[in-house]
């Protein structure tokens, strides 16, 4: 087979927000913004990588969810626990260092972990848990 990754979708609850962390704080692309009926999908990825983008989706937007689960999605996102993404860098370090200059919320400083990589994390405005890694 020949399948590759072209999207992800994150929940985002603040376009304006959104757009400032994943343009200005992590550096990405805006490749699309797609609005209907008051919503915004962005599309954002990182530089020289054409080919995998993360849609900066309206959590409101999702089809079929009770008022009850929307609340509890809302909760969880709030919460940071409702969506997570791994990300990679050369040197972790410095990502951390210019990710935190730039206002970041800082989850974890930079850890060597047992499992063979250097991480650390932050959160997305919408809570979103973002690991940054380098591979050792």
């Amino acid at each position: 087979m020949d399948i590759t990754i072209h999207s992800s979708l994150l929940p985002q609850n603040d376009r304006d927000e959104a757009l400032r962390f994943y343009r200005d704080i992590l550096g990405f692309e805006v490749r699309g913004d797609v609005g209907y009926k008051g919503m915004h999908w962005i599309t954002v990825g990182p530089p020289g990588q054409p080919g995998t983008s993360i849609v900066l989706c309206p959590m409101e937007a999702t089809p079929g969810l009770t008022d009850d689960e929307r609340r509890t999605v809302a909760e969880m996102m709030a919460k940071g626990t409702y969506a997570s993404i791994n990300l990679a860098t050369k040197n972790v370090d410095s990502t951390f260092e210019r990710l935190q200059a730039a206002g970041a919320e800082v989850v974890q400083e930079p850890t060597d972990q047992p499992y063979g990589v250097r991480d650390c994390a932050f959160r997305d405005p919408a809570g979103t848990l973002l690991r940054i890694q380098e591979q050792r």
